[in-house]
């Protein structure tokens, strides 16, 4: 069942209070076609601070993205299932032209298939429908504090692969590489400690902020991308390494 304006606007006695989140009024793109839904994640997200515009189609949010709106949105909300352009595609193609504009997908089951190819299109997190507000209002501020510059100010090499930490840019043999502020997070995470390794659980909760059991999909997944971009072979990877039964660490070999 679909959630409406009226029950997605419900979320209690803290709602009209502004979130004390990055900045003054982030910028949020909606992109969902069910209108009630659409409607009621746009009161939620405009009474907690948000700017936010809406587009219904995946058409709508990639022409809005690559005009004057596309400048001044940090971060996207992005259903799956949209008529003609799905929420897929819009991802694909969005990370395919270099944006690293983070992507919160939505989905209207818990499916694993969707999940997963949405996180191997290049969303950062995924949250399933129906989502009550402070839900999703705390994975956006999640989002958003994973896209904010990093405090530290040194820069790195790790065997050719140049990690930039004030600039927030990794390079590799004189090639910048652009990754979206989820695996940028995850990479600056995993190579502030070399060799020490990283449990999901870990992970989970020091790049996405989840403080629960979460879904360790969201981990593995952005790993792969990762892997994608840095290693040169990603089936073996040199950089980032698996430790069977325990999680990830850093080399590189």
């Amino acid at each position: 069942m679909r959630e409406t304006a009226a029950s997605l606007a419900h979320a209690g006695p803290e709602l009209g209070k502004p979130s004390r989140i990055i900045g003054c009024m982030p910028h949020v793109l909606l992109i969902e076609d069910d209108v009630s839904v659409r409607d009621g994640m746009e009161l939620v997200l405009r009474r907690h601070g948000y700017a936010v515009d809406t587009a219904a189609t995946g058409e709508d949010a990639l022409a809005l993205l690559a005009g004057p709106v596309g400048t001044a949105v940090e971060l996207a909300v992005l259903d799956l299932m949209l008529p003609g352009i799905d929420g897929f595609e819009v991802c694909r193609q969005l990370r395919a032209a270099g944006s690293t504009l983070p992507v919160i997908m939505l989905t209207a089951r818990g499916d694993d298939s969707d999940i997963v190819r949405g996180l191997e299109a290049g969303a950062d997190d995924y949250v399933v429908k129906p989502v009550t507000a402070p839900v999703l209002e705390a994975r956006i501020r999640a989002a958003l504090r994973r896209a904010e510059p990093a405090a530290s100010a040194r820069g790195e090499d790790h065997a050719g692969l140049i990690i930039d930490r004030a600039g927030l840019t990794v390079t590799k043999r004189a090639t910048p590489i652009a990754l979206p502020p989820t695996e940028l997070r995850l990479l600056l995470e995993l190579s502030a400690c070399p060799a020490r390794v990283f449990s999901r659980e870990q992970l989970l909760q020091s790049v996405w902020e989840h403080d629960f059991l979460g879904d360790s999909r969201l981990v593995d997944a952005a790993v792969g991308r990762l892997r994608a971009k840095i290693e040169d072979v990603p089936a073996r990877p040199r950089y980032i390494q698996t430790v069977r039964g325990f999680g990830y660490r850093f080399g590189p070999t």
